[in-house]
């Protein structure tokens, strides 16, 4: 069933808005897959905090960086999105589970569909807002 409605067109201003946002947790997520992949002596550490052996940070951080990738394709974007939305999920029952602050990855999900929905017409095209 196709879609009968037409995502407004983008103004310059909301696609670079959209573009820095989208950037950002991408950037914080490459990172952080990374730093798994390299598994300084901290990380292992924090690991063992949450309750996950040091031996996971290699496939976490491998799946994280591939995520990450998916999301930052255009083509692929909200594939990218959906993943990164299980994977903060995850994160946010890790720390819920141990009873630590969970705002950071509630907070980068939100950002990471934010700067999607201002980037992305297709996404934009399936949740219109009405002024």
């Amino acid at each position: 069933m196709p879609l009968d409605t037409q995502a407004a067109p983008v103004s310059n201003k909301m696609l670079w808005t959209g573009r820095i946002l989208s950037a950002l947790p991408a950037l914080l997520l490459l990172f952080s897959g990374v730093m798994k992949l390299v598994k300084p002596a901290a990380l292992v550490e924090e690991f063992a905090r949450l309750g996950y052996p040091g031996s996971l940070a290699l496939p976490i951080g491998i799946l994280e960086i591939a995520c990450t990738v998916v999301y930052v394709i255009p083509q692929t974007s909200m594939l990218g999105a959906v993943l990164l939305t299980g994977y903060l999920g995850g994160a946010t029952a890790t720390h819920v589970r141990i009873g630590d602050p969970f705002f950071g990855p509630v907070i980068l999900g939100v950002v990471v569909w934010a700067g999607l929905f201002l980037r992305d017409d297709r996404l934009r095209a399936l949740l219109p807002l009405r002024s």
